[in-house]
């Protein structure tokens, strides 16, 4: 153990999202266990990639300065979404090891830094002992913890009506959509230049004067729809359950994989779509215009070519290219990352899926 008058809590977070959440709330997670504590607490942090097995014991590593007592109290924030009873577990809690495990996409999308510090404080108030706590904690109910005798844990499980919709979004988000679209610049370039066609021929300016506003709609969702899709299984996105018990955890991966590129790919539409409308104002004259349509033109004659042009362009940019860089892939989904984990090996008789 630390020396008596003072508490070392550690706090290892995954690379990404939970490392910046972490580091956004460690001093208020400091000050506020400093209340609850009659020892002064001193929060140490690091991001490492959390190995958890699939029976839910810690890679040795992972608590070693517990175990040499360099440190009071480890609490892990990981980006793994875990389950128990196919129920998603949000934390989990064992006092008698005084380690605690913190889900990042089982919290939820919008894990403001306020749930997120609630929940990591809740932890680490139930790996105290009697003689270190100052005051009695109370949260606000959010979440409600309840005994695992049989594990000697104390769990936090997400509402059975909305946890998996809220764990979805948590996945999209631990993915960082925003961040993964830059990656699909060579598609973008790809599209680019297959949409510009729309502002130099006068046949797709008649083609989407005629086509219906419906029409068009339907045109730009199969567009990126069909990117979607090649993405998805050219590079190999869609994971299968080995096991029959993981597949709803399979399924929630699939469909934040399914989101994230969904994202990433209205995105490049949209980028796609200012380029060719911006590009069009300025090299497509009215008047020109006017006389190969015959009618007078407006703002949405320019919007249609762009519309029908950006459909034609991501088109192309599905079938000619996709990410930048392969290296990249396994940062993309979250179902690559788990897969840098060590511990593989699945017990199919264990009730409690952390991952495929």
């Amino acid at each position: 153990m630390t020396g008596a008058s003072e508490m070392v809590v550690h706090v290892i977070a995954d690379p990404g999202l939970p490392s910046r959440r972490l580091a956004a709330i460690q001093d208020s997670l400091q000050g506020k266990l400093q209340v609850l504590s009659k020892r002064t607490v001193v929060v140490e942090s690091r991001s490492e990639l959390l190995r958890i097995r699939p029976d839910h014991t810690l890679e040795a590593r992972a608590v070693e300065n517990l175990s040499e007592g360099r440190v009071d109290l480890v609490i892990l924030l990981t980006e793994i979404p875990r389950y128990l009873k196919r129920r998603p577990l949000i934390a989990e809690a064992y006092p008698d090891e005084r380690v605690a495990v913190v889900s990042c996409p089982t919290v939820g999308a919008w894990a403001t830094k306020a749930k997120l510090l609630r929940i990591i404080t809740d932890c680490a108030y139930r790996l105290m002992t009697i003689d270190d706590v100052a005051e009695t904690y109370t949260d606000d109910g959010w979440g409600q913890w309840v005994s695992r005798d049989e594990r000697q844990s104390l769990i936090m499980l997400a509402d059975p009506k909305t946890g998996f919709a809220r764990t979805v979004l948590g996945v999209i988000m631990a993915n960082e959509p925003w961040r993964t679209a830059p990656k699909l610049s060579r598609a973008l370039a790809t599209a680019a230049a297959t949409g510009a066609f729309g502002i130099f021929y006068n046949s797709i300016w008649q083609m989407s004067d005629a086509l219906s506003t419906q029409r068009l709609l339907v045109i730009s969702v199969l567009a990126v729809a069909s990117m979607v899709v090649w993405l998805l299984l050219s590079n190999r996105l869609w994971d299968r359950p080995r096991y029959a018990r993981l597949s709803k955890v399979v399924l929630l991966y699939n469909l934040s994989t399914v989101m994230t590129l969904l994202f990433c790919v209205v995105a490049l539409y949209a980028a796609l779509w200012v380029f060719i409308f911006v590009s069009g104002l300025i090299v497509i004259d009215p008047s020109f215009m006017a006389s190969v349509l015959g009618k007078d033109i407006g703002v949405s004659n320019y919007t249609a070519i762009a519309w029908l042009s950006a459909s034609m362009g991501v088109v192309a940019g599905a079938l000619g290219s996709g990410f930048d860089d392969q290296v990249d892939m396994r940062h993309i989904t979250m179902g690559m990352r788990e897969r840098q984990r060590a511990y593989t090996q699945v017990d199919a008789t264990d009730e409690d899926g952390l991952g495929s």
